[in-house]
């Protein structure tokens, strides 16, 4: 069967080898997570939808920011950005902290005897979708030989990509908190998919960002590729951009203030770090 499906509950559709379906579903097991899938039905809220990735015109396109850490290597990608750190520092990966202008998906910390040395924010952001991909989810189960109800596999609905709101609620954002960052000399790494950041290029005005990203700004963009490999599918790192709060606030219009001294930021991470987030690949 030919499916709008690429990826369900980390396992691919199309290519790899033979998945039990009907074992994953009732699991609802996401690989990324380590835990139940958390993208649920509205209406049946014990019910995880686990669609990570569509396809949408010619591409496959990932519409689950949880889809992103495959391998951790997104967070490899930004060692380099950790200036502070030195060999026998402990790398740490911290979930989701709040700093003034809103909240941060995670920080990559080098820290020495649970003290903070240098840290990273890394946010992540995938396409939101319009429409509903549940019926086109649930034909895919129903081929692999799983009951479900008629009218869901019947269902005319389909689904869009909501490209121009989520680029824009985007750059909002990271205009609300790139200042912050800058103020206390740290940085910030937007991860995104390359084929939306190729539309975010083309309606918004990014011709004043740096290519290839220098180190010293503290905004830097890196974009990835899905890649279909024999079993599955691998994020590459395609091309790396980067800039400050004045070029964030360029391609807006906008002014956002959101200082907060370096201490506050140090503070908070210190409290989450523990045997748990110890960055390992």
């Amino acid at each position: 069967m030919k499916t709008k499906i690429t990826e369900l509950f980390g396992h691919p559709t199309r290519i790899g080898k033979a998945v039990d379906w009907r074992a994953t579903v009732k699991a609802q097991h996401c690989p990324y997570l380590g835990n139940t899938c958390i993208k649920v039905r509205k209406s049946q809220p014990d019910i995880s939808i686990g669609t990570c990735t569509v396809v949408y015109g010619e591409t496959d396109t990932i519409i689950c920011p949880h889809r992103l850490p495959e391998r951790r290597q997104v967070f490899t990608d930004c060692i380099h950005l950790l200036g502070l750190h030195e060999p026998g520092n402990e790398l740490h990966v911290v979930g989701e902290m709040s700093v003034p202008g809103g909240n941060v998906d995670y920080f990559l910390v080098s820290a020495r005897n649970r003290k903070v040395i240098d840290f990273v924010g890394i946010e992540f952001q995938t396409l939101d979708t319009t429409g509903t991909v549940w019926p086109e989810r649930q034909r895919f189960v129903a081929s692999m030989g799983i009951s479900v109800p008629g009218a869901e596999r019947e269902s005319p609905k389909t689904f869009g990509m909501n490209w121009k709101m989520t680029a824009k609620t985007t750059l909002v954002q990271l205009h609300h908190k790139i200042e912050t960052f800058e103020h206390i000399s740290k940085h910030l790494v937007l991860v995104i998919q390359d084929n939306f950041f190729a539309y975010m290029r083309k309606e918004f005005s990014f011709a004043h960002l740096h290519n290839p990203a220098l180190i010293g700004d503290p905004m830097h963009i890196h974009g990835y590729r899905l890649v279909e490999r024999k079993a599955d599918y691998r994020l590459v790192l395609q091309e790396r951009f980067s800039t400050d709060t004045a070029g964030i606030a360029t391609c807006l219009g906008l002014q956002a203030s959101a200082k907060v001294e370096l201490a506050v930021i140090v503070a908070a991470i210190e409290k989450k770090l523990s045997d748990r987030t110890v960055f390992s690949i």
